[in-house]
């Protein structure tokens, strides 16, 4: 039972496979103990675990001695990236190719737990975790500082408020590490958020006590757009002007990968109409248009988005931008059919059974949904399945190196 336990308690344990959320799973007990998430652990392992959380029916816990190691395991490039540290990178004690075995594990698991496919169905999908251009170290492109009581900033701890200091991020870009962020105080600061962008542009954006958002890079509800805290990024062919706090793919390569990945599956023919829903700045819409040169409407409700995507996607026409939450619009008809291909791109949550059921109804050709969940897409791939949808395709990306993070985008088409 939980009482028997308490935070801090030391377990030996073999662990074994790894599962979403960037652990792996260990037993207390036998084949059908209780199950404690351990992380900073690899799959075979024999280790010490500390107890982090408990929980009715199940603990989390961190591996802080190695009895039996895997051969994949390696010493984490960042001295933070360690039991009781921060709590950013999930993954830097495994060999990067080892990562992509893990992702591929996760994503597989899930598609058979969650969506409920066959394991011929996804052996004939072949999904394997493809990595993107350049190394696992110096690719983020933005990165939120907490400061803590003495002004300092740093980096969380996993599930946790408390603040970390650092010398700087290993997997931030060359840019965002030579700045002086991690080596001077900021009184009267909450936040500092950071942006390289593609385009060669570097802010940094720091929050007063106070100010109103959650976090400099969400998306601010009623905020208005400046034009000096602009940063410049280059994809599809394009140089796109976007809110230094607004959305954009973190890894300067994910951006064209995605797009790469979406118009392939889709195949758009010239005069298909398309719909982008939660299309932020419309990068994917943009692609669509150059191929279809037909009606393409953009979805998005945050108000940075819709202003980025009308001032993007000006030059374009017959691209609309809708301001509007997808289920809204797709209830209240603010978006009509027919339609031919949709790019579906939601946040972590997933689209939901809402969404699902509307799209099916709309009856496009073909839908291609971007997920930077895998959890969220499963719950949603088994709505569309149920819904009488095919999983015709899915590719997975390693859009964030060294995290538990892994990007997936899937062909559904009606069966």
């Amino acid at each position: 039972m939980t009482g028997e336990l308490v935070e801090g308690d030391r377990l030996e344990l073999t662990v074994g496979a790894p599962a979403h959320g960037g652990h792996c799973v260990a037993r207390i007990g036998g084949e059908h103990g209780r199950v404690v998430f351990v992380r900073h652990a690899l799959p075979g392992e024999r280790v010490t675990a500390e107890i982090t959380e408990l929980h009715k029916g199940w603990l989390r816990a961190d591996a802080v001695i190695i009895h039996e190691a895997s051969a994949d395991r390696v010493e984490p490039p960042c001295p933070w990236a360690r039991p009781d540290a921060c709590g950013g990178c999930d993954l830097q004690h495994v060999a990067p190719p080892a990562q992509l075995d893990w992702k591929t594990q996760v994503v597989h698991d899930l598609l058979t737990r969650m969506a409920g496919l066959s394991d011929d169905n996804i052996k004939a999908l072949g999904v394997r975790t493809q990595p993107l251009p350049g190394g696992p170290l110096g690719w983020r492109s933005r990165i939120r500082y907490a400061v803590d009581a003495a002004d300092r900033p740093g980096l969380l701890k996993h599930r946790s408020h408390e603040v970390v200091p650092i010398d700087f991020c290993r997997i931030a870009r060359p840019a965002l590490q030579e700045l002086d962020i991690t080596t001077r105080t900021w009184p009267e600061t909450s936040a500092i958020a950071a942006v390289a962008s593609s385009g060669g542009d570097v802010a940094v954006l720091p929050r007063a006590f106070g100010a109103v958002g959650e976090s400099l890079l969400d998306e601010l509800d009623g905020a208005p757009v400046d034009a000096s805290r602009e940063v410049r990024e280059q994809a599809a062919g394009r140089e796109w002007h976007v809110p230094a706090e607004g959305f954009w793919q973190i890894h300067p390569a994910a951006a064209d990968t995605l797009i790469g990945a979406v118009l392939d599956l889709l195949d758009p023919q010239p005069g298909e109409t398309s719909w982008d829903l939660y299309g932020g700045a419309g990068l994917f819409a943009a692609a669509l248009s150059a191929h279809t040169g037909a009606r393409t409407t953009v979805v998005e409700s945050s108000p940075l988005g819709v202003a980025a995507a009308r001032r993007n996607l000006a030059d374009l026409t017959g691209v609309e931008v809708v301001a509007a939450k997808v289920d809204a619009a797709l209830a209240r008809r603010r978006i009509s059919g027919p339609v031919d291909l949709v790019v579906l791109d939601p946040p972590r949550a997933g689209a939901g059974a809402k969404v699902v059921r509307a799209l099916a109804a709309a009856e496009p050709r073909a839908i291609a949904y971007v997920a930077c969940d895998p959890a969220a897409l499963a719950r949603d791939l088994k709505t569309f399945t149920g819904l009488g949808w095919e999983v015709k395709a899915l590719r997975a990306y390693d859009c964030f190196p060294m995290t538990q993070h892994v990007e997936c985008v899937t062909l559904l088409e009606r069966a």
